[in-house]
């Protein structure tokens, strides 16, 4: 059963609008959840703000946002000014420019949310902009406020849908150049790049979920279900012993010759 939406609009190219739902595409939904409880009593903690100085709590009406100019000195924003400086809308994706899908490094995605028609009558017109991104190869540019801020967003088409990823603000992604620019260059060893490419193709798969479990969330699950049933908690699992940092590798050649036979070896069924 799909999820229910959290956010329905319309999606708007030039004259055509349709109207769309809109979920997130991850969920964290299934993981492990803990809340913190009082040791001597069982009962819930619940967290306050209080005042740094006087220690008291603070009441919500009384709370607003402050922009650090000094210390201990702060520009007071109300919650009414900082709502003046949103989009209009927010409820209609108006799609601005289009840009080639390849334009778009994947360093600037941030979150995916799954784009529907939530009408028959717009589903012509939902069909029309997705088909037309995909003949072209392009991609939307838009703006949407979401999680109460306004952020620029990618529409691209995914099999008869849309996915809308959100996109991270410019002064969030920092330069690469800055970290690699130094990093020298040099041509590789012929006969070096043949034995790293037969290692890689020896240790190429096919992507599947299962690459991406998660091994700790599993382990929790058996904790949480031994303690339901009041057994003993499972035995700790042995810690790995404590790994040396690699020496410098001299022959190169060596430890990829090395490796491929390593990988070639059958291994036992466990």
């Amino acid at each position: 059963m799909a999820p229910r939406s959290f956010w329905k609009g319309y999606l708007k190219l030039s004259l055509v609008t349709c109207p769309v739902a809109m979920v997130p595409a991850t969920t964290d939904q299934e993981k492990v959840r803990f809340h913190t409880l009082n040791r001597k009593t069982g009962n819930r903690v619940v967290s306050q703000y209080v005042d740094s100085v006087s220690g008291k709590a603070i009441d919500e009406d009384d709370q607003v946002k402050g922009y650090q100019r000094g210390e201990d000195e702060y520009v007071v924003l109300e919650d009414d000014e900082i709502d003046a400086v949103a989009l209009e809308s927010t409820r209609t994706i108006d799609i601005e420019m289009f840009v080639p899908r390849e334009s778009i490094e994947w360093i600037w995605y941030d979150k995916p949310h799954y784009l529907t028609p939530d009408d028959p009558v717009g589903e012509e017109a939902f069909a029309v902009i997705r088909e037309g991104m995909v003949a072209t190869g392009r991609v939307g540019i838009s703006r949407l406020v979401m999680y109460r801020r306004e952020r620029a967003v990618m529409i691209e088409p995914r099999g008869r849908g849309i996915v809308l990823w959100t996109l991270r603000y410019g002064d969030e992604v920092r330069d690469g150049d800055a970290y690699f620019g130094d990093i020298p260059t040099g041509k590789t060893d012929p006969e070096l790049m043949k034995l790293v490419q037969t290692l890689i193709e020896e240790r190429t798969k096919s992507w599947g979920p299962k690459m991406a479990e998660d091994p700790v969330q599993d382990r929790l699950l058996e904790i949480i279900a031994a303690k339901k049933k009041g057994k003993k908690r499972p035995a700790k699992a042995k810690a790995a012993e404590t790994e040396e940092a690699p020496s410098n590798v001299i022959n190169i050649m060596d430890a990829l010759r090395k490796s491929i036979a390593s990988d070639s070896k059958p291994t036992k069924k466990r």
